[in-house]
């Protein structure tokens, strides 16, 4: 690859592509990986074997993220033929979801089995007892690299929710490694605040499908000039040195992915709702509240104005 290539790759505004990838020409130059994927082992609708042998078709590597559970990563593992990343999406005591990468399968499954299994609920799909700064710190422990997925999203799975108070959540953009600017299952108002988000960090950025079946693999990717290989692929990523490319899917698939994830949440919903119900409250809170600033602050200008007026 050319200096003037490296040099637009690693250029911020060039980073972030909201357009469909063309996988085959990109493959033919860069490491091409799709950096948040689900398998049959939480909420996706594929095994392993056919997310590999699609991976495998299109040319491009995958992150198995599944929900709390590593047994797809370690699956995927096996398919020497497809770059693969291991990965989990882990979510917090608070409801927010966080993904996090490793160099290594080992690495993975010390996390794995020392850090998260201790603190799981009943179900895979159950909240982990464990909030986001000590999921973080023990992920850093193990040499994880931490990524917080759909940052702005419609509900309390992204970071940027109303359940986390300015100075906290500014601490813990501090903390975590980079954020997911592009997911083909977000709104693009959504996408958008986070491409923003993630330029203005200045920390890494990824993109991937968070794909349930396989039409959705590849519709985002993560991709960057280097090794196709594991520590290459992550070392350029934290470096800055990658781009992200992708589009939301339609609505219909949309639709389709939730009907996939819904069922796969059925054991997990009197939790989900419980959640659902205590973002909404707050939410109402927090809106009740700007509503009635807004109202007094008007009420202050109208007293101020009229007591200016007979003086």
């Amino acid at each position: 690859m050319s200096t003037e290539s490296v040099s637009a790759m690693n250029n911020p505004i060039n980073r972030i592509l909201f357009e469909k990838p063309n996988i085959p020409e990109l493959s033919q130059q860069y490491t091409v990986v799709d950096m948040h994927f689900h398998s049959a082992h939480s909420d996706g609708r594929n095994s392993i074997d056919e997310i590999a042998e699609h991976a495998e078709m299109m040319g491009i590597g995958v992150a198995i993220t599944d929900h709390n559970e590593i047994q797809g990563a370690i699956e995927m593992a096996a398919h020497k033929k497809v770059l693969s990343i291991p990965g989990i999406e882990v979510t917090s005591r608070e409801g927010a979801h966080i993904l996090v990468y490793f160099n290594t399968i080992d690495n993975l499954s010390r996390f794995y089995h020392q850090d998260i299994a201790p603190h799981m609920g009943t179900d895979t799909m159950n909240s982990t007892s464990m909030d986001l700064e000590t999921i973080i710190r023990c992920a850093r422990h193990k040499h994880g690299i931490t990524i917080f997925p759909h940052p702005f999203c419609g509900v309390y799975t992204g970071i940027a929710n109303q359940h986390f108070e300015k100075e906290r959540l500014a601490s813990l953009l501090d903390q975590v490694d980079g954020v997911e600017v592009i997911n083909s299952e977000n709104l693009n108002k959504w996408n958008l605040k986070s491409a923003l988000l993630g330029f203005n960090l200045n920390k890494a950025i990824s993109g991937g499908s968070d794909g349930h079946s396989l039409y959705q693999l590849g519709k985002v990717v993560t991709y960057a000039a280097c090794s196709d290989d594991r520590e290459s692929f992550l070392s350029t990523l934290m470096r800055g040195h990658n781009r992200v490319m992708g589009k939301e899917i339609d609505i219909l698939h949309k639709v389709q992915s939730n009907g996939i994830k819904l069922r796969s949440n059925l054991k997990n919903y009197p939790q989900l709702m419980e959640k659902n119900i205590s973002y909404s409250r707050k939410v109402i809170h927090i809106k009740s509240k700007m509503l009635r600033d807004r109202v007094k602050t008007r009420l202050n200008d109208g007293i101020r104005k009229n007591a200016s007026f007979w003086k």
